[in-house]
C-alpha cells in the first residue's frame, strides 16, 4: 500500500491560515499517472482525481502535472494537494536554482536588484522570493546573506531561516568555499593572469576606489585568468579572497582592462547592453547540514558571442 502523509505546521490556526493538506504516495512500479493515483487513493472517485490532476494539485518529483499519461517509474514520489493547486516559480530575471528548508540558491539576472533601497523596495530579488515564500505560508521568512550589484547576473544564495542566516553571515569567509565569476574586458590583460591586491575606499559619491593606504580602506584580494581574446575583448575568469563592494569591478579598472558596459568604473563600450559580470560558481558549506554545496551556471550566451 503506497505510504501517505499529511504535512501541517503547529499553530497555523491561530494565525488564520489554512495549510495545506498535501498527501504523499511512492511508487514501487511503472505505472500511468492516473491509474497509480486510482490505485493509490480508492477512498476517491475517479473523477475526483481526474479533477485534482486538471488543477494542478498533482505534482510528481516536486514538479506539477496535468497529463493523466504521465508515465512513473519505481521510485517517484508523487504528492497530491487537497488545498489548492502547486504554484511553479517563475521570472524571467530569477531561477531557483536549489532550494530546501533553510536556503535558496537563485540565478539572478542582470538588472535586478538584490534588495530594496530608500526609494525602490519591490521588484527585487528578496521581494520577488519573499511573495513566493510567503505564498506557501504567510509565516515563512526569508533573509539576505550577500549581494550582487544590480547589473552583475549569477548565483546568490537566501536564508529561509533565522539560524541559517546567521551562521552564513558569520562564518562567510570560512564557509564560502569558492566564488568564481566570468567577466569580459576590453583589451587583453598582460599577464594572462595574476593576482590583484589593494585596500578598497569609498567617496562621498559612493564610487569605490584603490589605495595603498591600509587605514583608508580595506583589503581586497582578486585573482584573475584570462580564458580567450578575440575581437578586442578577453573572457576573464575571476576569483575572490575576499568580498568587498564593487572589488571586481574596481581591479580590472586598476589593471586597465575595465569590464564591458562598466561606464562607471571606465568601460568604454556596451555592445550587449549590460555589463559583462556574471558570478558564476558559488561553493559553501550549508549552514545547517554542513554538506558542501556546489553550483554552477553556464557562459551567458551574450558574452560568447562578443568573442565569436
Amino acid at each position: 500500500m503506497p505510504k501517505r502523509n499529511y504535512h501541517s505546521k503547529p499553530g497555523a490556526e491561530r494565525n488564520g491560515f489554512r495549510p495545506d493538506v498535501i498527501e504523499t504516495y511512492h511508487v514501487a512500479e511503472t505505472a500511468p499517472l492516473l491509474e497509480f493515483l486510482v490505485g493509490a487513493m480508492p477512498h476517491r472517485k475517479r473523477t475526483v482525481i481526474k479533477n485534482l490532476l486538471a488543477h494542478n494539485q498533482v505534482a510528481v518529483n516536486g514538479v506539477p502535472v496535468t497529463q493523466f499519461d504521465t508515465q512513473l517509474t519505481d521510485g517517484d514520489e508523487v504528492k497530491v494537494n487537497l488545498t489548492r493547486e502547486f504554484r511553479v516559480f517563475y521570472h524571467r530575471r530569477l531561477k531557483i536554482v536549489y532550494e530546501d528548508d533553510d536556503i535558496i540558491v537563485v540565478n539572478k539576472g542582470y538588472g535586478l536588484l538584490s534588495m530594496g533601497t530608500d526609494k525602490i523596495k519591490e521588484g527585487t530579488a528578496y521581494s520577488i522570493l519573499r511573495d513566493y515564500l510567503k505564498w506557501q505560508d504567510p509565516r515563512n521568512k526569508l533573509f539576505i546573506v550577500h549581494r550582487l550589484d544590480r547589473d552583475t547576473s549569477g548565483l546568490m544564495v537566501f536564508a529561509k531561516s533565522q539560524e541559517a542566516k546567521e551562521r552564513l553571515q558569520h562564518n562567510w569567509n570560512n564557509m564560502v568555499l569558492s566564488r568564481k565569476y566570468l567577466a569580459v574586458v576590453e583589451g587583453a590583460p598582460e599577464p594572462a593572469e595574476g593576482e590583484i591586491r589593494s585596500y578598497l575606499a569609498e567617496n562621498s559619491r559612493f564610487e569605490v576606489y584603490s589605495t595603498e593606504n591600509p587605514d583608508e580602506g580595506q583589503l581586497a584580494i582578486t585573482r584573475y585568468t584570462t580564458l580567450k581574446s578575440r575581437n578586442g575583448y578577453s573572457l576573464m575568469e575571476v576569483s575572490l579572497d575576499t568580498g568587498r563592494k564593487n572589488q571586481i569591478r574596481v581591479h580590472m579598472k586598476d589593471l586597465g582592462h575595465p569590464i564591458v558596459g562598466d561606464r562607471r568604473y571606465g568601460g568604454q563600450s556596451s555592445p550587449i547592453h549590460r555589463m559583462a559580470l556574471h558570478a558564476r560558481t558559488l561553493r559553501f558549506v550549508h549552514p545547517i547540514t554542513r554538506k558542501d554545496m556546489n553550483f554552477s551556471t553556464p557562459i551567458p550566451s551574450s558574452f560568447s558571442k562578443l568573442l565569436q
